[in-house]
């Protein structure tokens, strides 16, 4: 893999409690959000995708401002499951995995961070087979709770 890249990837931020009860909307930052534990999702555990094998794993040591970008590559991990389909975790932080390592759907694996091209905390995520993107489906029916108090 030379390229992480952004097809059909998204990006993954945790909510806090409404911004306004009558407007539906949920809040992504405790005050103005000028600085990364503002964020609801700052330093929230990142859990493994998929039963698989770490296969990749890049760190940039760098953490952004909420509002300002690096131009360089985030850190990311990229988990390999059985059947070839590569999944891509990016702006990660606390990496507890190395190349090699077997893990487990669930497992924590790092923090949510903000570093490289990224305004601000959360995990971007792809999913590839080959060259292929393909497209992520969430399934929060194993959520027990949606937004963080």
């Amino acid at each position: 893999m030379t390229e992480l890249g952004d097809a059909l990837g998204t990006d993954c931020l945790v909510l806090g409690g409404f911004a306004d009860k009558d407007s539906g909307y949920f809040r992504l930052f405790k005050s103005d959000g000028r600085r990364n534990p503002d964020w609801y999702g700052w330093r929230a555990p990142v859990l493994s995708p998929v039963n698989g094998e770490v296969v990749g794993l890049y760190s940039n040591p760098v953490t952004n401002t909420p509002g300002h970008m690096q131009p360089a590559l985030p850190s990311f991990i990229v988990f390999r499951r059985h059947d070839d389909v590569i999944v891509v975790y990016a702006h990660v932080t606390d990496v507890r995995v190395k190349i090699g390592d077997h893990v487990t759907a669930g497992q924590i694996v790092a923090l949510d961070g903000n570093n490289g091209f990224a305004r601000a905390p959360h995990i971007h995520v792809g999913a590839y087979r080959g060259v292929t993107p393909l497209q992520i489906r969430w399934d929060l029916r194993a959520e027990k709770k949606i937004f963080v108090e």
